[in-house]
């Protein structure tokens, strides 16, 4: 970090004094301390953003956690719920456009929104390399993302694209809580600009690791979404 002028002019004066008394007192310049770096996503708080229902569920590895979560959309659902929750502890997304919101908007306007739960998100899904940023989004989904940010009077989608749960091997000599570590829950999540149809940021987050499925999970990995955004 550069240092204001007014401590650079109080330091070359300082060297100019002469004598043992002078070299005697002098103290290092204490280092100013570096500022915390950003979240990923800070900027998206004060903005006005649309944040579309979770598109999947899936599970990585015999775990057994995907029957355990019930109907695939009741439990999206409800995670779409704990993000919403979790940006509302934060303070953020005071005037975002949440999963519901969206629902009942697409509702309102069949003829003219896609179904939200079936947005074309495979140019984005898990299986792909995440796209760099700008990268142009792919039909049909740039112009569904379109379709929807209007309705919200919007620009910019956060896009939920797949919630999996993923087998873990822990580090040898690694304890967890409860038992062997086993698996977590990870969301595939991207930032669309969805009027200039670009791919801003897109990346994984995942939950602790867990020995069995619970509520938990969901919870977890939507407080560190909210952490890419407005931080504890």
């Amino acid at each position: 970090m550069r240092r204001p002028p007014t401590f650079l002019l109080a330091a070359a004066l300082a060297g100019t004094v002469a004598g043992p008394l002078a070299c005697a007192s002098s103290r290092p310049a204490a280092v100013p301390a570096a500022e915390p770096t950003p979240p990923p996503l800070a900027a998206l708080a004060a903005q006005r953003i649309v944040v579309v229902p979770t598109q999947r569920l899936r599970e990585a590895g015999a775990l057994g956690w995907l029957a355990q979560a019930g109907v695939p959309r009741d439990y999206l659902a409800g995670f779409d719920a704990a993000i919403a929750a979790a940006l509302a502890e934060r303070g953020a997304g005071g005037s975002w456009v949440m999963p519901q919101d969206v629902l009942r908007s697409a509702r309102r306007n069949p003829t003219y929104a896609t179904d939200p739960y079936a947005l074309a998100v495979s140019s984005l899904e898990p299986s792909r390399r995440p796209p760099p940023r700008d990268a142009p989004l792919a039909e049909p989904l740039a112009s569904q993302l379109r379709a929807i940010v209007a309705l919200g009077d919007a620009r910019y989608v956060l896009l939920p694209v797949e919630l999996r749960f993923e087998r873990v091997t822990p580090p040898a000599g690694a304890a967890v809580e409860g038992g062997t570590e086993s698996g977590r829950a990870v969301l595939r999540v991207a930032l669309v600009d969805a009027r200039l149809a670009q791919v801003r940021w897109a990346g994984d987050v995942a939950s602790e690791g867990a020995a069995a499925f619970s509520p938990a999970l969901a919870t977890s990995v939507a407080a560190r979404l909210a952490d890419l955004i407005a931080p504890r």
